[in-house]
């Protein structure tokens, strides 16, 4: 993942928010191999020429995640993966649907009916097949379920529009030419 400005085209994943947000994400990552999550790529030491005073993280990658562990309870919104082993299944279906979260999840296969199986079985708002988590453009709903979701409704997307819509139908009719004689029924094929 290349880390850099926001204004770099090239840039995959920009500076941080805040430096609080920084040392936020930093303090996941410590608490992961704290907890006793296997490290596989540490982002928290990148420097960038030029922007040392920025609020820059590459990325991290976390293995033999538990689901006991706060890296894997708590939502870290920075570039932090966490790998979370289940036996098959069953039971990784399970575990994304016992989550208290529910913003986005994906699953890689080659197999058709796996994919729809856990599109329809997922309880989670955005659900990626063979895609990374599917953070879609504004006309989808973008937002995910259970405490994920804040609100009823989602912020982009059909639900957001309609939030800030105030619906108004007009139903019109316009006969061709005056006429003398006005109906006031429900028109029918003549």
């Amino acid at each position: 993942m290349k880390v850099g400005p926001g204004m770099d085209k090239s840039s995959e994943m920009g500076p941080l928010v805040t430096k609080e947000h920084l040392e936020k994400v930093k303090c996941y990552v410590d608490i992961g191999v704290k907890e006793g999550a296997k490290l596989v790529v540490d982002g928290r030491n990148i420097k960038l020429q030029g922007y040392e005073n920025g609020y820059y993280i590459g990325g991290c990658l976390f293995d033999h995640v538990k689901k006991d562990m706060r890296i894997y309870k708590e939502e870290i919104f920075g570039p932090v993966l966490s790998v979370v082993r289940a036996k098959d299944f069953d039971e990784a279906t399970q575990l994304i649907n016992n989550h208290e979260f529910g913003n986005g999840t994906s699953i890689y296969t080659r197999d058709g009916d796996v994919g729809r199986t856990f599109a329809s079985k997922i309880k989670i708002g955005m659900v990626g097949i063979n895609i990374p988590i599917p953070v879609p453009v504004a006309f989808h709903s973008f937002g995910g379920w259970k405490r994920s979701l804040f609100g009823d409704q989602h912020m982009h997307g059909p639900e957001g529009v309609r939030f800030y819509t105030k619906l108004k139908t007009i139903t019109s009719r316009w006969p061709s030419g005056v006429r003398s004689n006005p109906e006031f029924v429900m028109p029918t094929m003549k």
